[in-house]
């Protein structure tokens, strides 16, 4: 093993070295050849597309001018950085992208050396070019060593990085970032004068003369030094730096993100100024695969597909849970005015786009500003609207303290859609929906319950939308486990949990998408010749104090499902409800998830690494049985 690991770094060496020695047409037929290779594996196995496309002419120049052996390549996201693996000795692995057990989809330090840092939420990057650019000045290396970043356009919504920008202006570590436009201008170039300033701007010359300039203010009298000064900002503000100057920050661009030459020597000049600099890159989403081409939201992240056609080789199956929420909430909208909603830059993921486009003046999307999403609809909610805020789980943690001191606090009656909650498969570790049962259910006046199956989901659509408070319920990706039509619906009481089956030796506690998992357990339970009663809990706070201590005198043996983290999760919330002489009748064992961060690949691959296959816990508790 370790000499195969040896092997492969001097690989990796000696394709770094490679591309160094290459000229300009050798590096357009190397981005053309990582094309085919993303198009290929990809349309096999599914993964981000059009804007890693996007991003390889880039990422092939930053690979060309920075040395990715000492200087951190920091990719915001990090979903477009495909062609930086390949050209990272990932070649041969490309093949395994995002299957269990094979490479991430994001960058991830340990899988290579050449992952600087491990990224899957957005607007992270100038932040942590701004740590490593301290780090580096701290350890004497300025000079030697420069960080360079890409982010994306639409990840500069965040307010995160305006404060990195804000610092980074003052503090003046040297680093470069390359802003990733494929979507929209920050800062739209007006008319032909722009174009031609920007492309001045961009060349060695300009940076020389303007550097040159500001040396030569400093010795003009004050009247020469305050016309020069103003002459210099009118120019500025008919580019598209200048939000970025006025933060202290150098910039170039825009330039095009795909003419090789002139990334090249933009980059080389960057480098050079020893100073922050912004280049601005304007590239097309899916280059090089004209179906995918432009602004098309369903191929940023895409299942397997016929290149030839691009049509999904995906076959349909029952609604998701997303579709279910988005078409109740739609109908619901449609009679009550007051019903009002936002997401955070995921329209089609949350099913908000639906609504946003049959109601442009009640559903907002306001890209990736989760904080924002919160707290804007908290005002809502205080005239007398009711506000759905429609996030994924994994999104939902960026704006925990709005959630806490914008709505909560106040006792607001907004409710939050949690999508995505549970496993979500191939995105992995930064994405899993493990922990909002555990950080919701220490907030004071938050309530949380979940839908078991279909029906239930809308119901619980409906009962969010009447609730006085601040509520939230959560869902899974694709279709809840549980088959729509197997129990009764009944709607929601507040705190009140229900029986599906009251027969058994044992007690199995569903919440949510678990209750499903709790039900397929029974079933194999029941062909071991052992039944199982199975309780769905619906509320986790306020949790059913009375129906489960009732529980207890009829069953000692009580066993925990739900799709969360075990910590702080649905069997620690029973236990602290339960009364202490009940808690030492009663043996509680979790099937939620252990304390660790959850790997990426096909749920069920996944489930069954965890032990969370029906099977597998149903011989698990078999087992501790047998051993009693």
């Amino acid at each position: 093993m370790g000499e195969s690991m040896k092997n492969e770094e001097m690989e990796t060496d000696s394709m770094i070295q490679q591309i160094k020695e290459m000229d300009i047409s050798e590096l357009k037929l190397l981005s053309e050849k990582i094309r085919e290779r993303i198009l290929d594996v990809v349309s096999r196995h599914g993964g981000h597309l059009s804007s890693t496309l996007g991003a390889t002419d880039l990422i092939v120049g930053m690979h060309y001018v920075f040395d990715v052996q000492k200087d951190p390549f920091i990719f915001d996201v990090s979903h477009q950085a495909y062609a930086h693996k390949l050209l990272t000795g990932r070649w041969e692995a490309f093949e395994t992208l995002r299957q269990f057990g094979g490479i991430s989809g994001y960058t991830k330090p340990s899988e290579s050396p050449y992952d600087y840092y491990v990224a899957g939420h957005s607007s992270t990057s100038i932040s942590l070019a701004v740590g490593a650019g301290k780090a580096i000045r701290l350890r004497g290396e300025e000079g030697d060593r420069i960080p360079v970043a890409m982010i994306g356009d639409g990840a500069m919504s965040a307010g995160m990085v305006y404060e990195a920008m804000n610092e980074l202006g003052e503090r003046k570590y040297p680093c470069v970032i390359v802003l990733n436009d494929n979507e929209m201008s920050i800062a739209k170039p007006i008319g032909a004068i722009s174009r031609i300033l920007s492309q001045a701007m961009a060349s060695p010359f300009y940076q020389r003369f303007k550097e040159r300039t500001e040396k030569m203010l400093d010795h003009l009298p004050d009247s020469a030094r305050y016309m020069a000064k103003r002459m210099e900002e009118g120019m500025r503000m008919i580019t598209p730096g200048i939000l970025f100057e006025e933060m202290g920050l150098e910039y170039i661009g825009p330039i095009d993100g795909h003419d090789m030459a002139q990334i090249v020597e933009t980059l080389e000049t960057a480098k050079k100024m020893g100073k922050p600099v912004i280049v601005q890159a304007q590239t097309t989403k899916g280059k090089g695969y004209e179906i995918a081409e432009g602004y098309y939201e369903h191929w940023h992240g895409v299942g397997p597909f016929d290149k030839v056609t691009g049509k999904s080789l995906k076959k349909s199956g029952r609604p998701n849970a997303t579709k279910i929420f988005s078409e109740t909430l739609c109908k619901m909208a449609e009679e009550d005015p007051k019903i009002v909603g936002v997401t955070a830059a995921m329209p089609s993921g949350t099913g908000m786009g639906l609504l946003m486009k049959r109601f442009p003046d009640r559903f907002w999307d306001v890209g990736i500003a989760e904080q924002h999403a919160v707290t804007s609809m908290g005002p809502l909610a205080k005239e007398g609207f009711k506000p759905f805020v429609a996030i994924y789980s994994t999104f939902l943690q960026r704006g925990y303290d709005q959630v806490i001191h914008d709505i909560a606090l106040m006792n607001l009656p907004v409710a939050f859609a949690i999508d995505r909650a549970g496993i979500v498969g191939e995105d992995g570790e930064t994405h899993q929906g493990a922990f909002d049962i555990s950080y919701l259910r220490a907030i004071p006046n938050m309530t949380l319950f979940a839908p078991r199956d279909d029906a239930t989901l809308e119901m619980a659509v409906e009962y969010a939308a009447d609730y006085p408070t601040p509520c939230a319920f959560r869902y899974p990706r694709g279709a809840m486990i549980l088959e729509p039509g197997r129990y009764r619906a009944t709607p929601f009481q507040k705190g009140k949990a229900e029986y599906l089956e009251e027969e058994g030796e044992i007690l199995l506690i569903g919440y949510g998408n678990g209750v499903g998992r709790a039900v397929e357990t029974a079933d194999r339970l029941k062909a071991s010749g052992l039944n199982a009663a199975v309780m769905d809990l619906r509320f986790v706070k306020p949790i059913d104090k009375e129906r489960l201590e009732e529980a207890a005198g009829r069953w000692n043996e009580w066993y925990v499902f739900s799709d969360g983290a075990k910590m702080g999760g649905v069997a620690s919330a029973i236990a602290e409800a339960l009364m202490p002489d009940t808690l030492e009748k009663v043996k509680i064992t979790s099937f939620e998830y252990e304390d660790r961060f959850i790997p990426h690949g096909n749920t069920t691959l996944v489930e069954e690494s965890l032990g969370l296959r029906p099977e597998q816990i149903a011989e698990n508790i078999l087992k501790r049985r047998s051993n009693h």
